[in-house]
């Protein structure tokens, strides 16, 4: 896994049914790694984001999809 991801031409999206709030997850999908931040770090140079691989994020809004209800230990 990458330690270090450039965020700087990150593109941030949010979901539709966020309405617009500040209160939401964002996404980047940057090659083969995904970036996840709260929508209230927006601007603040140190806030914490999350890098994960793609190929987990993809298993896991799967899995959310799928309507599993264990996902985390």
């Amino acid at each position: 896994m990458k330690s270090n991801v450039d965020l700087t031409d990150a593109v941030w999206a949010k979901s539709e049914l966020s309405s617009g709030g500040n209160n939401c997850l964002e996404v980047a999908i940057l090659g083969d790694v995904v970036a996840l931040r709260d929508s209230v770090d927006v601007g603040d140079p140190d806030a914490s984001v999350l890098i994960v691989s793609r190929k987990d994020y993809e298993l896991f809004t799967m899995s959310v999809r799928a309507g599993q209800q264990n996902l985390l230990p």
